[in-house]
């Protein structure tokens, strides 16, 4: 992680905890680097890091999940984050060049659009943003399919059958409110 990456994670940690999420730091240096690191963004800006950052010297960790890429570096970590659930599963993988830094409210937009696909059962479309209409799952009978191009047809709630849309108003306890990410970005 570079210097501007871990001062946004500890600035948005809160945010990341009011969604049942933790953030964990990978890096291959030294515990005593990670110390000396954490210590000089703290005398610089006041921020303290609260989460952890594990000293993976040998690599071994970053190696398991493809963190180094030999077409890069044979040392250096590509700059990988890793949306691991409850059960321990990987949901969502973004990776980033060496050279290109983290964007937070989109790894945050990413981690509600999961969390609300879950609970609501449907997809988020394109381009999807908080509160916006969720993809609903397509029918998988012919009296589905006809129930459902019905509903299309009165409620103008879709495209066809296979391409209809549901509000996750039902889900309002997992929803970010557009202002905390708005509030987010503003502190870049």
């Amino acid at each position: 992680m570079c210097t501007t990456e871990i001062i946004a994670f500890a600035n948005a940690n809160s945010f990341f905890e009011e969604r049942n999420a933790c953030l964990l730091g990978l890096s291959v240096d030294s515990n005593a680097s990670h110390l000396a690191w954490l210590y000089d963004i703290y005398l610089r800006t006041g921020v303290k890091v609260p989460f952890p950052i594990i000293a993976d010297r040998n690599g071994q960790i970053a190696r398991k999940y493809g963190m180094i890429s030999s077409d890069v570096s044979n040392t250096e970590t590509v700059r990988n984050v890793y949306i691991i659930d409850p059960e321990g599963i990987i949901r969502l993988i973004l990776i980033y060049p060496l050279n290109v830094g983290r964007c937070i409210p989109e790894i945050l937009r990413a981690l509600e659009a999961l969390q609300i696909a879950d609970k609501c059962k449907g997809s988020t479309p394109a381009n999807w943003t908080v509160g916006a209409p969720l993809i609903q799952p397509a029918p998988t009978t012919f009296n589905g399919l006809l129930e459902r191009s019905e509903m299309v047809k009165n409620e103008k709630n879709g495209m066809s059958w296979y391409l209809s849309f549901k509000n996750p108003e039902d889900c309002k306890e997992n929803r970010i409110e557009s202002k905390n990410i708005k509030k987010l970005e503003e502190k870049k």
